[in-house]
């Protein structure tokens, strides 16, 4: 968050912002929003949150404002919290077009999103990021056990602020897995009860 910011909401609500939201009416509520304050650290909340995170969306802009946006994916996780401030994540390799890093080495701002569509959840990051190489021991630090592919580098995230947002018009979804393992899950009750079921028929047929 820089100097200029007087509420950590700032990095979002620019003047820019505030005036379409005085034009349309909802500055007020905002105004009160605002001093109640947006949080700049991890709380236990999104600790917890992140900790059961499998995918995100990661944004960041060139330095004339084209903006990119790129979906990260992971074990359970993989979006760790090194610190109150500081996120982290092992970039793996793939496409090697890295417009990602190219936009971080001329505008560090970016912005990560997070969606848990199972419980129609949302949280929203800001804040500045940068890509670093050739450390072997970070970056084995958070490679996920067992995951396969191969760790090229890490990105750092600094929060500047988060917030969450309301369920409103999200769609509730499932991870296969998840579903999969509910359905095992049944699937394993179901003959559980057919052995009882079948048991209590062969003692009555003996009886």
């Amino acid at each position: 968050m820089t100097a200029t910011h007087t509420y950590a909401s700032d990095v979002a609500f620019t003047p820019a912002v505030k005036s379409i939201q005085t034009r349309k009416g909802s500055r007020d509520g905002y105004a009160h929003a605002e001093q109640r304050g947006w949080r700049t650290e991890v709380d236990e909340d999104l600790a917890a949150f992140l900790a059961g995170t499998n995918s995100f969306y990661f944004a960041t802009a060139s330095a004339d404002g084209q903006p990119y946006i790129q979906h990260r994916g992971g074990p359970k996780g993989f979006l760790k919290v090194l610190d109150k401030q500081t996120l982290a994540f092992t970039d793996y390799a793939g496409n090697r077009q890295y417009i990602t890093q190219g936009n971080l080495t001329e505008n560090p701002k970016a912005y990560i999103f997070v969606m848990d569509y199972a419980h129609r959840r949302r949280v929203k990051i800001w804040g500045e990021a940068r890509v670093v190489e050739d450390d072997e021991a970070l970056t084995t630090s958070l490679m996920p056990k067992g995951y396969r592919a191969r760790p090229e580098q890490v990105i750092l995230f600094k929060i500047a602020a988060w917030d969450t947002n309301c369920p409103q018009h999200i769609p509730q979804k499932f991870d296969a897995a998840d579903v999969a393992g509910a359905l095992a899950a049944r699937d394993q009750r179901i003959a559980e009860l057919e052995a009882e079921v079948a048991a209590l028929k062969g003692e009555k047929a003996a009886g």
